[in-house]
């Protein structure tokens, strides 16, 4: 079983290059014949459904399936049922040290289960449009792309491992994940997705941890930042409710004035005048 933890060492910490990137589209129950590997690379699997075998060890990939390979290795592919089989292939060239964990690891071959994810099919996008674009900064981009996309794939995994037994480490990661992205629309159904659970599940877990239901907790956070920038400035409401996920200010300014007992000018007003 792949260690994550050590997957998502290696990308952190390592020294490689994202070499390309492919969106490819196979045709019902087409059979593509054996050939051997000559990268690393990893197949991020969009629609439809296959069936990969790799040194003699078969592996059936569905919607949101990640499987990588490195070079060197035998593989046959087949693609099942009447859909055609649509995947992003990502290849790799990556430089090694002296540790044993990266023959393990990097040179293994792997599918991680993280679900379907559409912010995954995102950045996938993003990154297939960018790949060969020149510059550093360019360049840079490209690298922020493919972590982002390892970043999500392998939360979603832990978060599956979790699911069967949720726990306050769950949570611990829904937080994070809120506090982090807190500027952006954030519903119920796409946060429980995210950590792999029901809604109603998520809801509970969280409510029971935190006190707080999900989105109360998503306001109640996005108040407390407000107020920081009340404190900080002299922002404009509307900046602020922007700044915060708010595009309409009267609304955001509902929501301050339930949780502070005054508007923001109000608050404003008694920051000026040192009354708190």
């Amino acid at each position: 079983m792949i260690n994550l933890d050590k997957l998502a060492e290696i990308f952190a910490a390592g020294t490689y290059e994202i070499e390309d990137v492919y969106r490819l589209v196979i045709q019902p129950k087409s059979i593509l014949r054996e050939f051997t590997t000559v990268r690393h690379g990893f197949l991020f699997i969009i629609r439809g459904e296959g069936r990969l075998c790799v040194n003699g060890k078969e592996y059936q990939l569905l919607p949101g399936s990640v499987f990588h390979a490195a070079p060197g290795m035998q593989m046959t592919s087949k693609v099942i049922g009447q859909s055609e089989f649509v995947y992003y292939s990502l290849f790799y060239k990556i430089d090694k040290l002296d540790d044993v964990n990266w023959t393990h690891e990097c040179d293994s071959h792997f599918r991680l289960e993280p679900g379907a994810n559409p912010r995954v099919m995102e950045l996938l996008i993003m990154l297939h449009q960018n790949v060969h674009a020149s510059g550093g900064i360019e360049k840079l981009r490209v690298k922020e792309l493919f972590l982002s996309i390892l970043h999500q794939i392998l939360i979603g995994c832990r978060n599956r491992e979790n699911a069967s037994s949720p726990s306050k480490r769950v949570v611990e990661e829904a937080i994070a994940y809120i506090n982090g992205h807190y500027m952006n629309p954030l519903a119920l159904d796409e946060l429980a997705e995210l950590h792999a659970m029901s809604t109603k599940s998520f809801s509970y877990f969280f409510h029971k941890y935190t006190g707080f239901r999900p989105i109360d907790y998503v306001i109640n956070y996005r108040m407390e930042r407000a107020s920081d920038l009340l404190k900080a400035g002299s922002f404009s409401i509307h900046d602020i409710a922007v700044s915060v996920g708010y595009t309409n200010p009267l609304y955001f300014s509902r929501l301050f004035k339930k949780k502070f007992g005054v508007s923001p000018s109000a608050y404003t007003h008694k920051l000026d005048n040192h009354i708190y």
